[in-house]
């Protein structure tokens, strides 16, 4: 099949062109260093011609609540109506895990925004919701950072490597449309705290870290279980310790 990746050049996107383009699909990477805008729609009509699947994994350049929520309508507008035009079969969409319990949050505000249109667009869909990523540890510490300390909720947090989610990804893909989410986590849970505790300490960063069960996450305010998965969620192999014992 012939699969485009919006966003193919980022993190999961070229993982998963090369997961695809290995088992023998055609992955074509869309994005603006590849001549594809979805914000302006520049070489979207020629990248879709003859698709068979659209897989939307691309993020806003920006988390600003107007800019993020103005990339992802503006953006997921232009795909679906593309994909409407050229025909495609199957629209797959990544997104997170808890992202309509994190409406506090106008990032998560925006992804749900992303996440109705497509499911009122009338193609047939598949969304993969995953926790966060290992390679998001630092981002969430610099997020909270205040001075030299990293506040964060005491909550439960089920990470993934970005691998085994271009893995989870891949399978909706050449699967067939679900009309709904699938679920996908690492394969252990820790409390927040620890694992930016955890990922600082192994890269000897300096600021401290304080359990402060109102710090908001983004924006939101947690409760124990937001940021974790269903019980029917597919669950990867990766183990954070191995992961970020070979980070050094």
């Amino acid at each position: 099949m012939k699969a485009v990746v919006i966003g193919g050049t980022g993190l999961i996107g070229s993982k998963l062109v090369a997961k695809l383009n290995e088992h023998g699909h055609e992955a074509v990477a869309a994005a603006p260093e590849t001549g594809v805008n979805t914000l302006t729609g520049e070489g979207l009509p020629q990248v879709l011609k003859g698709a068979d699947v659209v897989v939307d994994v691309s993020n806003s350049p920006s988390f600003a609540d107007d800019a993020v929520m103005s990339f992802f309508r503006t953006s997921t507008g232009n795909i679906l109506q593309a994909e409407r035009d050229a025909g495609v079969h199957h629209h797959v969409a990544l997104s997170v895990v808890g992202t309509d319990r994190l409406q506090q949050s106008g990032y998560f505000r925006a992804k749900q925004a992303q996440e109705d249109l497509i499911q009122a667009s009338g193609t047939p869909y598949s969304i993969v919701h995953a926790t966060q990523f290992f390679e998001f540890v630092n981002g969430i510490a610099d997020s909270a950072t205040q001075g030299g300390t990293v506040r964060l909720a005491p909550v439960k947090i089920q990470p993934i490597h970005s691998d085994d989610v271009a893995v989870a990804v891949g399978r909706a893909v050449v699967g067939d449309p679900v009309n709904g989410v699938v679920e996908v986590a690492g394969p252990e849970i820790f409390k927040l705290d620890e694992l930016i505790r955890r990922a600082l300490s192994a890269r000897n960063d300096p600021r401290s870290v304080t359990a402060d069960e109102q710090a908001p996450y983004f924006g939101a305010v947690l409760e124990e279980t937001t940021l974790l998965p269903g019980a029917g969620a597919q669950l990867a192999e990766t183990r954070f310790g191995d992961w970020l014992a070979r980070q050094n």
